[in-house]
């Protein structure tokens, strides 16, 4: 058995049934997929973390690497599941769950990815939220800035200054799990064998969404569908139409869950 996970978890849904964990991206936490989970939890029971340097594991770390990551999860699915398990990463959580399901197939029976970034490849622009962050020399401002670019100017000045510094604080994990990311492929499609069903949002800047349909090339087992009238932050401003894309690809490679028959 691993090691009991350094980072924050909590699990909600059914206890007798199969497991979902749920993995948000970069300056994000587990917050920000709990209108997917709710939604989801009738069917799984589900599992929500705050990765390493964020919200309540903002004490953990370094090191902020996607490997670190896949440890964090790999302890979380050995204490607090019943494997195999069903996977969703949001943006760099993506990568995280892919990189698991590469590690440990034995564990992994369906992945869902949204937006998930390749900035490893040659041709991810240098204008994304995450390069543009990244050319700010200090880490506060650089997860200032990223913030500012999600968000928008006018939510991030509304924010009361206390968490203002608490996300500036996550500026030092999100530039090193970045920079980390940009440094090589955190995993090889020919060695997950896993569905992977690959999601992009109807307004998805160009690069998230060639990167969704890339990984339909990059994944012998993958499928792409794209999420009407929404953008990156889909899994929370549209929950329910990424929550029933899944289900939708679940039930077709048969990792949807049955329910245990009445009175047995």
């Amino acid at each position: 058995m691993t090691a009991e996970p350094a980072v924050w978890w909590e699990t909600a849904g059914a206890p007798d049934r199969p497991t979902l964990v749920v993995v948000h991206g970069s300056m994000d936490r587990s917050a920000g997929l709990l209108r997917l989970s709710r939604r989801l939890d009738d069917d799984f029971r589900v599992v929500r973390y705050d990765r390493r340097g964020y919200g309540r594991s903002s004490a953990v770390g370094p090191p902020w690497t996607v490997e670190a990551n896949v440890d964090d999860l790999e302890a979380i699915i050995d204490h607090a599941a019943t494997a195999p398990v069903v996977l969703f990463g949001h943006s760099f959580g993506g990568n995280v769950v892919l990189a698991m399901a590469q590690r440990r197939p034995d564990l992994v029976r369906a992945v869902g990815v949204y937006e998930t970034p390749l900035s490893w490849l040659d041709w991810w622009p240098g204008n994304s939220a995450g390069s543009m962050a990244m050319a700010t020399d200090d880490p506060g401002d650089a997860a200032e800035a990223f913030m500012r670019r999600l968000v928008g100017d006018e939510v991030w000045d509304r924010m009361p200054v206390s968490k203002q510094e608490a996300r500036r604080a996550e500026g030092a994990p999100m530039v090193a799990e970045l920079a980390d990311l940009r440094r090589g492929a955190p995993w090889f499609g020919e060695r997950i064998s896993a569905p992977v069903l690959a999601m992009y949002g109807e307004h998805a800047r160009p690069h998230h969404r060639t990167a969704m349909t890339e990984l339909v090339e990059l994944l012998p087992g993958c499928t792409c569908a794209m999420i009407p009238g929404t953008g990156h932050a889909g899994p929370h401003a549209s929950a329910d139409a990424v929550a029933t894309s899944f289900e939708a690809f679940l039930r077709s490679e048969r990792a949807w869950p049955s329910r245990p028959a009445a009175g047995g």
